[in-house]
């Protein structure tokens, strides 16, 4: 199975991540995209807590009304970030996981398509470091936690296929995202805060290679 790295994406509009270009397209969904990525940038740059409502329609151009009539509140406009960026890491992992056949080659899916994810998109990776804590305190976090069951469903029932099985240390399902992502977003987070300066993708096959012996009979 071959992978292709990617590079980080070129953004159509100032200040819009491409991310959000793929989630709400066309010209009807610019004004909600103008402020989803004001927000993003807000957020990354005060923290969540201390963004005011007002720093977002500032940097927006957008009134209070527009706001609110898309996203509710300064709540679901965290949410609504959030559910896009693990939305578009779930569809990369989709298209990764769709050209695995064997077990080796499903767990370089996963460190791949985090690791290219997130050199593509750092400051949408920055924002769900921080995002999934808020989210899971607040009133979006049935809808988060019914998410992520259900995408850990989908990818652990590829790896639970018969024709896969006794590849793998027999050691509970629920442990393997933790021991297969783990070191590739310890290093991850190490690139978004400066501390590295190589980008996760480059040593993607490395971190595959690693994520393969934790978990390999």
């Amino acid at each position: 199975m071959k992978h292709k790295e990617i590079s980080s994406e070129q953004t159509p509009s100032a200040g819009v991540p491409m991310v959000l270009e793929r989630a709400y397209p066309g010209v009807r969904a610019q004004l909600k995209r103008r402020i989803l990525g004001s927000a993003l940038a807000c957020f990354n740059e005060h923290g969540i807590e201390p963004t005011t409502i007002e720093m977002i329609l500032a940097r927006s151009d957008a009134s209070v009304g527009n706001l609110y009539h898309h996203f509710g509140s300064k709540e679901g406009l965290v949410a609504a970030l959030l559910f896009c960026a693990l939305e578009d890491q779930a569809t990369l992992l989709d298209t990764e996981l769709a050209n695995a056949h064997s077990m080796q080659e499903g767990v370089s899916a996963l460190v791949y398509s985090y690791v290219d994810w997130v050199t593509a998109q750092p400051e949408l990776a920055r924002f769900l470091f921080q995002a999934r804590a808020a989210v899971s305190k607040g009133p979006y976090a049935a809808e988060l936690q019914q998410r992520n069951k259900l995408r850990a469903k989908l990818v652990m029932g590829w790896f639970a296929e018969p024709a896969r099985a006794g590849a793998l240390k027999p050691w509970p399902f629920e442990l393997l995202p933790s021991l297969i992502i783990g070191q590739a977003e310890n290093y991850s987070r190490a690139w978004l805060s400066g501390r590295v300066k190589a980008p996760p993708a480059q040593y993607r096959s490395m971190l595959a290679e690693a994520a393969w012996l934790s978990v390999a009979l």
